[in-house]
């Protein structure tokens, strides 16, 4: 299938507050019609990203490019861009229907072509009998879809996304996660979010950028970026994560806790020392005669659909999920399948990364 189009291009980004660098050497492309999440903790230099791709910060240096042209100091209004952030920022003396017409009367459009569009909108976002409410009469998660309407009427070609769920409740949040996709692959635009939620990031991206310290760790799709994360910090952001230090034997075989067990990773050199990944899923209670390990079940907690137990063996505790639960004080076995063993560079120098092409098979382009 043919690739598509870079849309967005930040070259050599570079962005300081009073002498302290936010962003370092930000290098970073995004395709047309991409759902892309910038993921990262609070202060990591996402949101001050999305906000230079809106025009509201210029980098100290460096450039940004759209469609091929450089925009870094066009302003905001005169880019093909729209904002949706996490305060709503709706009018309340306005209806439903003249919030989210509000860009189009700024544009003096004919009142037949703004009828059509706002009714279109409401329909994306399952609104389509609001049109005459006051926007203090929704919910949250209402007043954010006329919120998203709202940016989308003008037909940009990029929505930026800053948290815009974080002050929903869980339950709301979740089901706006999938109205969001949902209308990211209908109209067929560039989104571009802003989250430090793991879930939100796994669940509607195609491409996710895990951010640190104004620098790029990892980028890739969610299941690159869950399966095979390229350092500590991004194993243990994207899921729960057990990591021990191990020496790589040789290809295809890893020590750690006493005992060899065989992998399918390889360029790690002999007798190297590593970073080893396993997760809680992957680890598989055994019989105490079948397992490489032993271990002593320390705690277990219900999660509803699976039990969440610490197994203590060769002085590490593993954190183990697993549908059947094994009392606390008992004595277990311990094994893990090659291919759920991952292993990474030692953690000492955490450098940034940037975005490499996936394999064909990994990501539909």
């Amino acid at each position: 299938m043919q690739e598509r189009p870079r849309l967005i291009s930040l070259e050599k980004v570079y962005k300081e507050y009073d002498g302290t660098a936010v962003l370092s050497d930000i290098n970073l492309y995004i395709r047309k019609n991409e759902f892309v999440t910038l993921l990262g903790p609070s202060g990591c230099g996402k949101t001050t990203t999305l906000r230079i791709i809106g025009g509201f910060e210029t980098p100290t240096s460096g450039r940004l490019l759209f469609d091929g042209q450089d925009i870094t100091h066009l302003p905001p209004y005169r880019r093909r861009v729209n904002t949706v952030f996490q305060k709503y920022a709706l009018f309340p003396h306005l209806n439903v229907f003249e919030n989210i017409a509000f860009g189009l009367k700024v544009a003096k459009r004919p009142g037949d072509e703004i009828r059509a569009r706002v009714e279109k909108m409401l329909e994306l976002v399952n609104l389509r009998e609001y049109g005459k409410r006051s926007v203090d009469s929704l919910s949250g998660g209402q007043q954010q879809r006329i919120a998203i309407a709202r940016a989308l009427i003008n037909e940009p070609e990029v929505l930026l996304l800053d948290e815009p769920l974080a002050a929903l409740d869980l339950k709301l949040r979740q089901e706006m996660q999938l109205e969001l996709k949902r209308m990211q692959k209908s109209l067929g635009i560039t989104f571009i979010y802003v989250t430090h939620d793991q879930e939100e990031a796994l669940t509607m991206s195609d491409i996710i950028v895990v951010m640190k310290d104004g620098l790029i760790q990892q980028i890739g799709t969610p299941r690159d970026v869950y399966d095979e994360p390229k350092t500590a910090y991004v194993a243990n952001f994207i899921g729960q994560s057990n990591i021990i230090r191990g020496n790589m034997v040789h290809d295809e075989l890893v020590h750690f806790c006493g005992a060899d067990f065989p992998c399918v990773d390889k360029g790690f050199g002999s007798d190297a020392p590593v970073d080893v990944l396993i997760r809680p899923e992957d680890l598989q209670i055994v019989g105490i005669s079948e397992g490489k390990l032993t271990g002593i079940v320390r705690s277990v907690l219900f999660k509803g659909v699976h039990f969440e137990m610490m197994i203590e063996s060769s002085g590490m505790l593993f954190k183990v999920h697993s549908t059947v639960m094994q009392p606390e004080g008992s004595s277990v076995g311990l094994d893990v399948i090659p291919f759920n063993i991952h292993i990474m560079k030692p953690t000492l120098n955490e450098e940034a990364v940037d975005r490499e092409e996936p394999e064909a098979e990994d990501i539909d382009r």
